[in-house]
């Protein structure tokens, strides 16, 4: 079975079990990744109060942690969430955000991957080498790197982490210790509206909950945002439109637009 139609698989089964994605992200996307879950037909939950992770990774399907917008008790929230998670063989998806740009930021993340493990790192190439420790400079949240210089930072955590990186640019790749994909598709006015790594991080979650492969999940995750993206960018004037067409193009995708929006580079 090729890639696409494996990711065209997920699709199906994200909307046939709708599973729950308990998701710890911030304030800045909240309603975008909430509202890009409901379309693609998974159902999100955003709680964040320490005192009820167990009861909420208890129902959910898997875990997303987004530390776009840090705090002290968020953290908390996070190493309780993702180490509850992981005993409980949830699948977890770590969104490192703006790592680099700061020591709090940089140190909540070593954290994280140490005590938590993630199942799939999401991330820009600036964040990746900034969490593998590479030369990478980070500007807030946006990458000032192409994807192919982080490829050895990618290589280097899934290995160490026994984890699977999916990294986010014009050419995304999907990376765990034993197999690489490069994907092309989407739009250049994804970089244009806030979020959509944030929402890339989501879905990839919504995919992790209902394949037993991370690394289908990852790549699932990556096409299916190429996929709604490039169908979107075809009705959109501008990013406002691009935004409402995004979260159109994710509710209707069906497996010809998948197929005709993604381009799979092995």
């Amino acid at each position: 079975m090729t890639i696409l139609n494996r990711a065209w698989n997920v699709v199906e089964r994200i909307r046939s079990k709708a599973p729950l994605v308990h998701s710890i992200t911030n304030y800045v996307v909240m309603n975008n990744t909430a509202n890009g879950l409901l379309a693609i037909g998974a159902s999100p939950i955003m709680a964040h109060a320490q005192e009820e992770m167990q009861e909420m990774v208890g129902i959910s399907n898997s875990l997303v942690l987004n530390i776009g917008t840090l705090s002290a008790p968020w953290i908390s929230s996070m190493l309780v969430a993702g180490k509850a998670a992981k005993a409980a063989s949830k699948p977890v998806v770590f969104d490192p955000v703006g790592v680099g740009a700061s020591s709090f930021r940089t140190q909540t993340c070593t954290k994280i991957l140490q005590e938590v493990g993630p199942t799939i790192i999401r991330a820009n190439p600036s964040e990746i080498m900034a969490l593998a420790g590479a030369d990478g400079q980070t500007k807030g949240v946006d990458s000032m790197h192409e994807t192919q210089t982080a490829e050895e930072a990618a290589k280097y955590l899934a290995e160490h982490f026994d984890c699977v990186v999916a990294v986010s640019g014009e050419r995304d790749m999907v990376v765990s210790a034993t197999e690489a994909v490069w994907l092309r598709g989407g739009s250049p006015l994804m970089p244009k509206v806030t979020g959509m790594g944030c929402t890339a991080s989501a879905i990839c979650g919504a995919c992790a909950a209902v394949t037993e492969s991370a690394f289908d999940a990852g790549v699932a995750g990556m096409i299916i945002m190429n996929a709604a993206g490039g169908i979107a960018a075809a009705k959109a004037v501008g990013p406002g439109s691009f935004q409402m067409h995004f979260l159109d193009a994710l509710y209707s995708l069906d497996k010809e637009g998948l197929m005709s929006h993604c381009m799979v580079e092995e």
